[in-house]
């Protein structure tokens, strides 16, 4: 009995040991998740106000993304893998941009793709709160328009990404049930311009 509870008590040390801090839970979800999926809030704090907006989101690396934003207005993001496509509904008009030249080493550039984390940033443990194990990412480079950016993890679940720019601004955006590695094709992230809309180039 007292092997059996000795064993026990040893495997629980060693579960809690795998994802003890941020910068290993971090790495786990990176080389682990090839895609994910679900819905998510937003919150956007400036030195005057604070604007709030959800929607749902998917991801497939390396490459593709489509964020969908359903509240308080309509908007629409897709990364085909070579262009970014943003589409306003209230304005009926489509932005197309270069999608490397567009995410560079931006934070949506983590979650698209994996060799960014740690090709362009250092990452450092932020300490636990709630449950939730934070690693601050850092930018390698000093042009970066982020000062701070902190990803939060429940084991190897990303739960929250916390981003302030250059000007003060605090961006916290929260994942809710999050799908990992679901069947997604390259295909589901095409995006054809509805009929009538204005479309602007930016390359």
């Amino acid at each position: 009995m007292q092997k059996k509870i000795l064993t026990a008590a040893f495997l629980a040390l060693f579960s809690t040991a795998v994802y003890a801090d941020g910068i290993t839970a971090a790495r786990a979800f990176n080389d682990n998740v090839r895609s994910f999926s679900g819905s998510f809030s937003q919150s956007v704090k400036s030195a005057k106000k604070t604007q709030k907006s959800s929607g749902t989101f998917a991801v497939l690396r390396p490459g593709y993304f489509k964020w969908t934003y359903d509240k308080p207005m309509q908007q629409l993001i897709v990364g085909d893998g070579k262009y970014v496509w943003l589409y306003d509904q209230d304005l009926e008009q489509v932005t197309r941009r270069t999608q490397s030249t567009t995410l560079g080493a931006s934070p949506a550039a983590i979650l698209a793709d994996k060799a960014t984390m740690e090709r362009n940033y250092t990452l450092k443990d932020d300490g636990q709160k709630d449950g939730i194990d934070y690693v601050a990412v850092e930018p390698k480079s000093k042009d970066s328009e982020y000062r701070h950016i902190r990803l939060g993890f429940k084991e190897t679940q990303l739960v929250t990404m916390q981003l302030e720019d250059g000007f003060g601004n605090f961006t916290t955006i929260t994942f809710n049930g999050m799908n990992i590695n679901p069947q997604l094709a390259p295909s589901a992230f095409r995006f054809t311009p509805p009929a009538g809309v204005d479309v602007l180039t930016e390359e």
